[in-house]
């Protein structure tokens, strides 16, 4: 019964003192995760801020391209229907003198 009660005695020493130090090697831990995440989130933000700056670059960028794609189809579609009216008028010509 001695040896029972000093066993059971020992193991619960042993338990608390392994509990004592997990509790301070997590204070220490929860710390440096805190710090990391921390970091973490500042760079995030940076290269948030970067993608962001970058996706506004592409998208001027593909807006110009667009403009001067629109202005070229307009300056086509003039062209195209100044030379259709201009057979128009010579079809109407030939068709007037042949009566």
């Amino acid at each position: 019964m001695k040896r029972l009660f000093l066993s059971v005695a020992l193991l619960l020493t042993l338990g608390f003192t392994i509990s004592s130090c997990r509790d301070t090697k997590n204070e220490e831990s929860v710390e440096e995760s805190m710090e990391n995440t921390g970091d973490a989130i500042e760079e995030a933000a940076e290269d948030t801020g970067d993608a962001i700056e970058g996706a506004a670059q592409d998208a001027e960028e593909a807006t110009e391209g667009a403009l001067e794609e629109v202005g070229e189809a307009i300056d086509t579609a003039v062209e195209e229907t100044k030379e259709a009216g201009e057979a128009v008028g010579d079809a109407v010509e030939e068709a007037t003198d042949g009566h």
